[in-house]
């Protein structure tokens, strides 16, 4: 009769974390991941960052759980959703640059899968805004094709599934007031003190 080894506590956790691994590089390997997630630390909070083979699909602010966003990511795009840092390699690390003042222009490709119709309109005027620069809801609607949606504009980046990228925290009232902001009132005004903008 063969012996059954005892296993503590430790050697137990350490095997599970190497079968997570194999399991997580033998799916990205075999192509078995329509989307990758990971959570990545910045002076805001740690942001839930989501790709697809399109792009960053997905930034989540600390307000929102990441089990919510994995869940919204599955339902609306893929159920092959799956815990990939390696894969955000690129996405945090301009975010890094970003956030240490060293980056003024986000390179990765975007996915705008998460968006329709006027939203993904208003995003793209929205896009085009530069570092350092803010605009108005009035002109981002104009832009979009509508310059008297500017409460639909408000919505749309209300909604904005890729801050901070798409940089809606560069849209403020006619008036030079904040206005909203998914991921609070104090992450807005941070991001525009580290681009200068107020």
């Amino acid at each position: 009769m063969r012996e059954l080894k005892t296993v503590g506590r430790g050697d137990a956790d350490a095997m599970a974390a190497q079968a997570a691994a194999r399991f997580h590089d033998l799916a990205a390997e075999r192509g078995l991941v329509d989307v990758a997630y990971a959570v990545v630390p910045s002076p805001v909070g740690d942001l839930i960052v989501a790709t697809t083979r399109r792009g960053l699909v997905r930034i989540g602010f600390p307000t929102e759980a990441p089990q919510d966003v994995v869940e919204e990511l599955s339902v609306l795009l893929s159920p092959r959703v799956l815990e990939a840092p390696a894969k955000l390699d690129e996405v945090r690390r301009e975010l890094d640059e970003y956030f240490e003042g060293r980056r003024t222009r986000f390179e990765v490709p975007v996915d705008m899968s998460l968006t329709r119709g006027f939203t993904r309109k208003v995003l793209q005027a929205t896009a085009r805004i530069p570092f350092g620069s803010v605009s108005t809801y009035r002109d981002v609607a104009r832009k979009a094709g509508n310059d008297r949606a500017y409460r639909a504009a408000g919505n749309a980046l209300g909604s904005n599934p890729i801050p901070i990228v798409v940089p809606c925290h560069r849209v403020l009232h006619s008036g030079g007031g904040l206005g909203g902001y998914g991921g609070g009132l104090g992450v807005k005004r941070f991001l525009l003190d580290l681009e200068h903008a107020l």
